[in-house]
């Protein structure tokens, strides 16, 4: 896919902010444990990925009630949905000096209510090494089967044109506006997803 960017300054996509709070003292704790003695770049954003995916739950697998809504609550709380684990990725490795942005699909699922559409959130991430941007998808939702791989893209979703599913190109240096206004307006989990999870960009 070739990327579009809603910002020209790569300092935009490495910056702090009150959703991506690497400087937290939980943050930079967890982030030198897990991350601190890997000396490249792949070893540390593969073991970033895997953490993420592995040991925060993702909300719609444990039914929990809490809407994480920072990096920080992702990881205090261990769990979050595929928005607030995207920003606890981005939180740990732009702790590490990393250029990560986030991307979204509008996916279909019939079992949602209303449209039966939702955004589904994600991360790209610019490999130094490499000399390219790679998409890591860590929702880790139950019945998907994301991986980490710098080669070829194994995300959550395959997009399905014929559902009217799409892959939206566009990389945000912020997580979208609509993501964290359906967060902030949600008071549990299915509250979220019956009423709040937006449907496109």
């Amino acid at each position: 896919m070739k990327f579009i960017f809603d910002e020209n300054n790569l300092a935009e996509y490495m910056a702090a902010s009150k959703q991506i709070d690497f400087m937290h003292p939980a943050i930079d704790a967890k982030a030198k444990e897990l991350l601190g003695n890997i000396p490249d770049e792949i070893g540390k954003a593969k073991a970033a990925f895997e953490f993420v995916l592995n040991e925060i739950k993702h909300t719609g697998n444990s039914e929990g009630e809490r809407v994480t809504k920072t990096a920080t609550e992702a990881l205090l709380y261990g769990e979050g949905n595929c928005y607030t684990k995207a920003m606890l990725l981005a939180a740990l490795l732009r702790h590490e000096g990393f250029a990560v942005g986030f991307c979204y699909q509008r996916i279909y699922r019939p079992e949602l209510p209303k449209s039966g559409y939702f955004l589904h959130g994600m991360n790209v991430v610019f490999f130094h090494s490499l000399g390219k941007w790679v998409r890591l998808d860590v929702s880790g939702r139950e019945g998907t089967s994301a991986s980490f791989s710098t080669d070829e893209e194994n995300l959550s979703y395959t997009i399905r044109p014929e559902k009217d599913e799409i892959d939206f190109p566009t990389v945000f240096a912020r997580p979208l506006r609509t993501t964290i206004d359906a967060l902030e307006a949600s008071k549990d989990s299915q509250d979220l997803l019956r009423y709040h999870l937006p449907t496109t960009l």
